[in-house]
Order: structure tokens, then sequence, then C-alpha cells
């Protein structure tokens, strides 16, 4: 086994993490404190390449990897996770959709513009009774002659209210009593009357991230709008699913490697008892513990988006790469806060923010309970509900 990047990937790289540290880090903590979409950084984003990377070159993509668009999330979580799960989100959730299951003319429409970061895409699937269960959605699509009428509402839906949000991916129930076999997803313009974008959350943390709820009422649209076959929306949304959640881990892997940088500078500067705090063995331990996670937190998610490259079945692994990714992040802020002490608890200092945002690592894409009973089926187990 070859764990080397190949020379472009690792260029790459490199190119991203230097645009990262010297384009996004230095406004992370404002934008953060004021709650800031950061659109400027999205339009360089765009201008990169970045929101092509992983589509085809012949729909405006880069032509790369999954490997590749990993890399990039977690270049850019290292330093602001708001950042990171802006690019995710609407590459790997809402672009994704519309790449994989749009018709040509859809994608000539929307994925050109897209892969250049002129306008992002939201998916908009999640419902206020409807997250891990997300076949218990609620809102409609009804069919009339040529056309398709949308009711109901979405729950944190990100990238749905930004200046540059030009669609949302709605997933609607189209058959009365057709569960999961009856739920067909529409493509949106944001513009389309009886679309209303409430005002956005406050939330905890990616704070400068942008997250509304989205209410459908009178919503019409062509049937041309229709994304994929009929009835097949659930499936598409979980497949899409998969995908994303190899994005969410590079970008856990990010925040856990970066509460490690810290801790670890932080370790050699500040002195106690004569002596830098990293010569003391219980310091020590907890580098060598966040090293650990960030090693096998990485590790994992290399391997579910080289699977994902090799066009070989990945489902558990991408499920394992963001439990472990999750957890990883969680720990390590969690670590981070405690090596900093006090300074750690103060907004002054990056890992506080890190706290805040590493949460939600352990919740968005599937919670990891709802990873723990993915992977114990693909052990076998009996079905837990």
């Amino acid at each position: 086994m070859n764990f080397d990047l190949t020379p472009e990937q690792a260029e790459f790289r490199d190119i991203v993490r230097a645009f990262a540290r010297d384009v996004v880090a230095p406004g992370a903590a404002e934008r953060d404190r004021d709650e800031t979409f950061p659109a400027e950084i999205v339009r360089a984003m765009g201008a990169m390449g970045l929101f092509g990377v992983p589509f085809p070159e012949e729909v405006g993509g880069g032509g790369g990897d999954a490997l590749t668009f990993a890399l990039v999330i977690e270049e850019l979580g290292r330093v602001d996770q708001s950042v990171g799960i802006t690019l995710s989100a609407a590459v790997g959730l809402g672009a994704a959709m519309v790449e994989r299951f749009g018709t040509n003319a859809q994608k000539e429409r929307w994925l050109a513009p897209a892969c250049r970061g002129e306008l992002l895409v939201s998916f908009a699937l999640t419902e206020p009774t409807a997250g891990s269960d997300a076949a218990a959605l609620r809102t409609r699509a009804t069919p009339d002659g040529d056309r398709w009428t949308i009711e109901g509402s979405k729950a944190f839906i990100t990238n749905s209210g930004t200046p540059l949000t030009g669609l949302h991916v709605v997933a609607a129930a189209s058959e009365p009593g057709g569960g999961t076999h009856g739920i067909s997803t529409f493509l949106v313009p944001a513009d389309t009357p009886g679309v209303t974008v409430a005002p956005a959350y406050r939330k905890l943390g990616w704070r400068s991230s942008d997250t509304h709820e989205l209410a459908f009422a009178g919503c019409v649209v062509p049937d041309d709008a229709l994304l994929g076959e009929r009835g097949r929306g659930f499936p598409q949304c979980l497949a899409i699913l998969t995908g994303a959640r190899i994005s969410v881990a590079a970008l856990a892997v990010g925040l856990a490697q970066a509460c490690l940088d810290h801790s670890l500078a932080y370790a050699k500067e500040r002195e106690a008892f004569g002596r830098p705090i990293g010569a003391t063995q219980s310091i020590q331990m907890t580098l060598a513990e966040m090293r650990a996670r960030v090693e096998t937190a990485r590790l994992a998610t290399y391997r579910a988006a080289w699977l994902r490259d090799l066009d070989r079945p990945h489902v558990a692994e991408a499920s394992l790469a963001k439990l472990v990714a999750g957890e990883a992040a969680m720990a390590n802020a969690r670590a981070a806060v405690q090596v900093h002490g006090g300074a750690g608890f103060m907004e002054d200092l990056p890992v506080a923010r890190f706290y805040r945002d590493a949460k939600v690592l352990e919740i968005g894409e599937g919670t990891s309970e709802i990873h723990r009973l993915l992977l114990a089926a693909d052990l076998g187990l009996p079905p837990a509900f």
C-alpha cells in the first residue's frame, strides 16, 4: 500500500494551505464574532477553482478526485471551520446532487456557475421532524399538469440565504404513502415565488457559515425541475450523503490537527514552576493522545476517499471516517482548552472557537449514534429500530 500523495495532490494541498494561512485565517475570529458570511473569500475560492475540484472538466469542474477534495477541506478546516463547511456543503451536497442526477440541460444551467463559485447550491433535506429519520419529511410536492407545487419547510440548511445562493435542491414527498419510495428531489431557484428564507440561526459554532430555515408556500416549479427519477429522491440523497460524510470527516481532521498544533506551540512556550508545561508528563501524554486521534482519523478519512476514487464500496468506511474524525475533533478541542488552561477559556485564542465548532462535527451528516448503527448493520447485526 502506498500512503504517499501524488505530486499533484501534494502541490495542490500546499497551495490551499497557503491560501488558508494567508487569506482565510487572519479574519476568522472577527467573522466568527460578528457572524459574518465570508462572501469575498468564497469568491476567491471560486477563482481558485475549489468549487469545481471533484467534478468532471466537461461540466466546468477541475477533474480532481475525492482525496484531493478532502485535502482541500482539511486545510481550510485547520483555520476556519465556517469556510470549510461552506465549501463542503456547496460542493459535496448541493452541486453534487446536480452533477450526479441532473440532465445535461440542468447541469449546463446550474453546475458550471456553481463550479466557478458564482452561485451556491443548498441541499434542503432536513426538517424540524426529519433529521436522522430523513424519510419522515413532511414537505410535499404535488403534480399539476406540467408543473409541481411545493409546500413545507426545511431546517438547518447551509448556504440557503447567502448573497451567492442561487439554487435549492429540495427533497419532498411526491407519492402519497410512498415512504422512502415516494420522495423526489427538485431544483428550486432561490428567487422562486413562494420561497421564504427565515432569519439566520444563532449557533454555538460555525458562526460565520450561513444557516437558515426555508419555507415553501405555493412554490410552483416546472416539470423539468424534477431532479433524476420521480420517486427515487431518497436513495439519491443517501448516495450523496456518503460522499459528503468523507468531506465532513476531512473537516473534522482539520480541526483536530489545529487543536494539536496550537496546544503543542503553547506547551513549548508557557512556563509553570520554572519550566515549560510541555516538560510535564501529563501534558506530554495529552499531546500524544491528541496526535494519535489526528492520525487515526486522517487514515480513516483518506482510506474512505481512496475507496471512493477506486469506485469500490465505501458506505461503511465513510461512516467510520465520519464517526472517528468527528469524535477526534471533539476530544482534541476539549484537550486543547485544558492544555491552555484559563487562557483557553477566553475567546482571544482560537482554541475556544475550535471547541464551539467541534460539537456539530458529532451531529451533522449523521450523528455519531447513527453511524454506530450503520456500522453495526454492516457487521450483519439485525436492525436496531
